[in-house]
């Protein structure tokens, strides 16, 4: 016998009926419809937005159970909400939406072993003194590898991140190091692999953290005078998320705190995971000892999506939203930006706010506008002074002795380089660059663009300080 959607909701029904009490199940489930059954797909429909979203916060787990017993591990559920058109059209419309099959992550307790620790072991998260401590993972629970999308970009990350999920301290991507630029993913894939883990493993204890507020706490158990409970707590933690672990740049206090935390953890088969927006090698002001740890494990880069890729997460978006958009929008977009995953985010959103907000039909000119408008907003105008400033903080100069009359060789060559990319990313002439940066003369700013096209071809190093500072530049 085939199935048909409304025999797949009425299984679900009877299962859901069992499970939940009278009253619930005719508020919330008698009112619903069944309406198309595809594939793997089943919609239904329900009256408001509110009652999808008092599903989704209160009865996604039990939905999920039900329908998966129906249609197998990779059913879906999508919701059509009933909407009144207050437009002066009598006639309703519909609205869908995809369910996230997420339910908000759970305190986890840790009984902590007293014996050997003070009474009083205090949770930087918590008000002190709590003996069973609760621990808030810190995880958002929207941040998954469902919506973290595969492409040639991202997949050595990916994959050692599955891994890492699948059996948390027990590889050898012990740390993982994910890094990259801005806003290409490494957040929201370090939180993919707690919540995955919590999904898989509920019993570990999960804790995500940004380095700065790791640093912020720890110069609070300092001035408080519990730095042994700080350590101590950090080592009851069975996956410790960093994030940004770059921050911990030039803080000996904290780059110490947390060498003896890693260590205990790592010996003891607990899982590190952490981020930041460059390789360890690239790491200013790391201690060694740290460094050497990091890369103990695996260090896996994330790059600049792939055409593919961006049309794969814009399309993911609005099936997220419920959003239908014709293809050669989709395509425009992805065209026209190419920097991060953040940014081609917040295009589409703007272009689905746009549309809506001003009950305007989503066209190809609407999308070209908005685009326009957004990618002249991200992108920075390359000025000579910005370059000078650029190239100042790389070689840790002031602006003053960048443009200086010493001849100490590596304010020469910072000099050099400045004149070199003030000719490449503006538009000015040779004399403008030369006035602008020490009042040199434009014969000045040829001799530095010859001679650093010869040092790039012939020093390593050099080159290595041309590639840093272009990226800077072109971020």
């Amino acid at each position: 016998m085939n199935k048909t959607a409304q025999s797949v909701w009425e299984n679900c029904l009877s299962f859901i009926k069992d499970n939940i009490q009278d009253q619930a199940y005719k508020t919330w489930f008698e009112p619903i419809k069944s309406v198309e059954l595809t594939d793997n797909a089943l919609y239904i429909q329900v009256p408001s937005k509110f009652f999808y979203e008092w599903l989704e916060e209160h009865y996604v787990k039990l939905l999920k159970v039900a329908l998966t017993k129906e249609l197998g591990k990779n059913a879906k559920l999508l919701y059509k909400i009933r909407m009144e058109n207050t437009y002066g059209n009598k006639q309703p419309f519909t609205e869908q939406l995809p369910s996230a099959n997420r339910v908000p992550m759970k305190p986890q307790e840790v009984d902590a072993p007293f014996k050997n620790l003070n009474p009083e072991l205090r949770n930087p998260f918590v008000i002190p003194g709590i003996r069973n401590l609760k621990i808030e993972s810190q995880l958002n629970a929207n941040y998954s590898f469902d919506n973290f999308l595969e492409g040639d970009s991202n997949r050595l990350a990916r994959s050692a991140g599955m891994a890492v999920a699948n059996k948390p301290g027990g590889t050898s991507f012990n740390p993982l190091l994910i890094f990259g630029g801005v806003g290409l993913g490494k957040t929201h894939l370090a939180h993919a692999i707690g919540v995955e883990i919590k999904d898989k493993y509920p019993e570990k204890t999960v804790l995500y953290i940004s380095a700065e507020i790791f640093t912020q706490q720890y110069i609070d158990s300092v001035k408080k005078n519990n730095r042994n409970d700080f350590i101590h707590f950090y080592q009851l933690i069975d996956v410790l998320i960093i994030d940004d672990v770059q921050f911990l740049s030039g803080k000996s206090g904290t780059q110490d705190v947390f060498f003896h935390i890693f260590n205990y953890l790592h010996q003891n088969g607990k899982q590190v995971i952490l981020t930041s927006d460059k390789a360890p090698v690239d790491m200013q002001d790391i201690e060694q000892r740290l460094l050497s740890r990091f890369k103990w494990g695996l260090s896996a880069e994330l790059h600049q999506p792939d055409y593919e890729t961006r049309i794969s997460i814009l399309k993911n978006i609005l099936y997220r939203d419920g959003v239908e958009i014709p293809d050669e929008i989709i395509e425009y977009v992805a065209r026209n930006i190419k920097s991060n995953v953040r940014e081609l985010e917040g295009a589409i959103i703007s272009l689905i706010a746009q549309s809506s907000f001003n009950k305007k039909e989503v066209t190809l000119e609407l999308a070209k506008s908005v685009v326009e408008k957004f990618v002249k907003n991200v992108k920075r105008e390359i000025s000579i002074d910005y370059i000078q400033k650029i190239v100042s903080e790389y070689f840790q100069l002031d602006l003053e002795t960048l443009q200086s009359k010493t001849r100490k060789r590596h304010v020469v060559q910072a000099r050099q380089l400045a004149m070199f990319f003030a000719k490449k990313f503006t538009k000015a002439s040779l004399a403008n660059i030369g006035s602008q940066i020490g009042d040199r003369d434009h014969a000045t700013v040829l001799h530095a663009c010859k001679t650093v096209d010869n040092l790039v071809a012939t020093d390593k190093q050099f080159k290595k300080f041309v590639e840093d500072i272009n990226k800077k530049l072109t971020l």
